[in-house]
């Protein structure tokens, strides 16, 4: 196998992909999400691909699925899958502009996942431009809402997998330029606490707080993490009136296993949490899962064994590992499809006012999910 010869050029891509990132799109936001699609579809369609905009579901904004012009199209081919809707509220620009500082870029949902998403675009209007044909056909899927656990689009993303050969997700890099080839599971829980309400000034005693009991059920919680389980709250949420006793609270946990049996004695410990204490009734609703995507899968493998065979042609080293911090190849992975995770840039500070990633990784890997393209199926 060898690279191909593409004129990647790093100032081109951080052009091309500021508009994406000023593009604020948090999940919440579906009209925001869709001004987001509605840029990467027309980037799609600019290349020659069949675009279709595929409508939003449970408050979500709308996919897009892009299926590059392919003799074979229709065949079980290769599906780039990523996600567009970031953790950033709209004004987080502000806070955290789109600049370049030395080699790094900044700029909300830059790193999770707006330039892992633009490489692989990148990738494919390269190809389009040297008048290349890929083995196999490509189909680029966007999805607006990961970062809430893919509720309203995962069987969107499991039929398109089955549907394929190969499954590349551009999530970001690890930090050593590696890849993941496992991740961990993941379970969301919903808790709705029920108290007794009072005048909180007049008849305070007369009242059973809600949010009391919550708080400690939330230091409960967070103290049952493991090793092999953890814990963590927020979202936490009760009524605006101070001078009432609060008879309703509700929280989120988001429980992360390396082990489907770990996170679902996980799961079975919250939810045996339901019931009544101290005079509040608790409620403990499981919402999202992501299952686990074992790790040394051999499909997997060998598709990391070419793509860590691409990079050494650049002379880099390209480590793999299981990780946490899931993303829709969770789905593809626990589906046994051959799956590739963490093909984006490489950056630090996502979900966070520092997200950035660095310029000098674009082109490489750029070009390293160029020879992917071209050379799975060949």
């Amino acid at each position: 196998m060898t690279l191909p010869d593409l004129p990647f050029d790093t100032a081109a891509m951080i052009a091309g992909l500021k508009p994406w990132v000023e593009c604020e799109s948090p999940t919440f936001d579906a009209a925001a999400v869709a001004r987001m699609m509605d840029l990467v579809a027309y980037d799609c369609a600019a290349l020659g691909a069949a675009v279709e905009i595929i409508p939003g579901r449970m408050g979500c904004g709308p996919s897009v699925r892009a299926r590059m012009p392919h003799p074979d199209q229709g065949s079980p081919g290769i599906l780039v899958s990523g996600h567009f809707d970031t953790v950033h509220p709209v004004g987080t620009l502000a806070k955290n502009p789109f600049r370049i500082e030395g080699d790094k870029v900044f700029g909300p949902g830059i790193q999770d996942m707006k330039s892992g998403n633009y490489i692989a675009l990148e990738a494919m209007r390269q190809i389009v431009r040297a008048g290349m044909q890929t083995p196999l056909p490509v189909t680029f899927l966007f999805t607006p809402d990961e970062e809430i656990g893919t509720p309203a689009t995962r069987s969107l993303i499991e039929a398109e997998a089955l549907a394929n050969r190969y499954f590349l997700c551009p999530e970001p890099a690890l930090p050593d330029n590696g890849v993941t080839t496992g991740r961990y599971a993941i379970a969301r829980f919903e808790i709705t606490c029920t108290g007794v309400p009072s005048h909180a000034g007049a008849k305070l005693s007369d009242g059973t707080s809600a949010v009391r009991e919550l708080a400690h059920r939330i230091i409960e919680i967070e103290a049952m993490t493991t090793e092999s389980c953890t814990f963590s709250v927020n979202d936490v949420t009760s009524g605006p009136w101070v001078n009432c006793v609060p008879s309703f609270a509700r929280a989120q946990v988001l429980s992360m296993a390396k082990e489907q049996a770990d996170l679902d004695r996980g799961a079975a410990r919250m939810l045996a949490l339901a019931g009544t204490r101290n005079g509040v009734t608790f409620s403990v609703t499981q919402t999202v899962t992501r299952p686990v995507w074992e790790n040394d899968q051999p499909e997997t493998m060998a598709l990391y064994d070419i793509a860590r065979a691409l990079s050494a042609e650049m002379g880099m080293d390209l480590p793999c590992a299981s990780s946490g911090g899931g993303s829709d190849a969770n789905f593809s992975g626990a589906l046994r499809v051959a799956s590739l995770c963490s093909l984006g840039a490489t950056g630090d500070g996502l979900h966070t006012l520092n997200e950035h990633i660095l310029a000098s990784s674009l082109a490489p890997r750029a070009r390293l999910m160029a020879g992917l393209f071209l050379t799975l199926g060949a």
